[in-house]
């Protein structure tokens, strides 16, 4: 009998210490003193002055007759129906008297080293009435960005960057929210919906806070700009991105306008 408890124990402490080798048992790690972490950087680069900076305004504008938008078929899912009791058409060419909306527009190059501060309050991308709202939009390096679903029905969340990390997230029922932060400047990510293939929506991220979308007027404002020299890119989901440079003086207001060229043999935008 003596000889059996022996080996009882002697197998038990075996057994013990077979699972602390395989990480079976956080006792051992939890008496580890915590090591302290280290202190961050200093960022280099300084804030922007606002006493000094300046404004650039402009209009995004179209020459010539846009293409037709092309027309949504939501008849695959009655809720989506029922929430558009008239036809849809996608929002590529939005343009109002020859004003382009839906255009993004931000500072591309000339902003050395400064540095801002990361937004905390989220950038909001909702899907209602099966559509994205808003269909172009901007959101900053490390500043979360949530999105809903406002509608009754299966919706997902499928982002296509090259730079960020890719992401499809479902959301089932209504009033869920998903909550992603981009790691990395990029123009523009791609979103789309699996379950409808009519939804897709485009955002622009970047390390600063100088950009904007256009509105159904065609205007853009980038505010409290240093002094400086810019590089100041417009991009069109299907008409493409120009730039133009800008100089701006202490306390100056600068017009920036794009003109974008309408393809050849298009009809007119419904």
């Amino acid at each position: 009998m003596r000889s059996s408890n022996l080996w009882v124990g002697t197998f038990g402490l075996a057994l013990a210490a077979s699972i602390v080798a395989c990480g079976g048992s956080n006792s051992s790690k939890s008496a580890e003193p915590s090591a302290t972490p280290a202190a961050p950087a200093a960022p280099a680069g300084q804030k922007v002055d606002t006493a000094t900076a300046g404004d650039v305004k402009g209009i995004v504008m179209l020459d010539g007759t846009a293409p037709k938008n092309e027309p949504i078929k939501m008849n695959a899912d009655p809720v989506c129906v029922k929430a558009n009791t008239t036809a849809q058409f996608q929002e590529t060419y939005m343009v109002t008297d020859r004003h382009l909306a839906n255009v993004f527009v931000y500072v591309k190059d000339g902003l050395g080293n400064y540095i801002y501060d990361t937004p905390t309050e989220p950038v909001k991308l909702n899907q209602l009435g099966c559509l994205y709202r808003p269909h172009v939009f901007g959101a900053r390096v490390g500043q979360p960005v949530e999105i809903a679903n406002s509608d009754s029905t299966l919706h997902n969340i499928h982002a296509l960057p090259k730079g960020n990390e890719e992401f499809n997230t479902g959301q089932p029922i209504q009033g869920m929210k998903t909550t992603h932060t981009f790691t990395a400047k990029e123009v523009m990510v791609p979103f789309k919906c699996d379950v409808h293939g009519w939804m897709n929506a485009y955002v622009g991220v970047l390390d600063h806070p100088y950009f904007a979308t256009t509105d159904k007027d065609g205007k853009l404002e980038l505010k409290s700009l240093p002094p400086g020299t810019y590089t100041i890119e417009a991009w069109h989901e299907k008409l493409g991105a120009m730039t133009q440079s800008v100089t701006l003086g202490q306390k100056e207001s600068k017009e920036v306008n794009f003109t974008f060229k309408a393809p050849a043999g298009a009809a007119a935008t419904d």
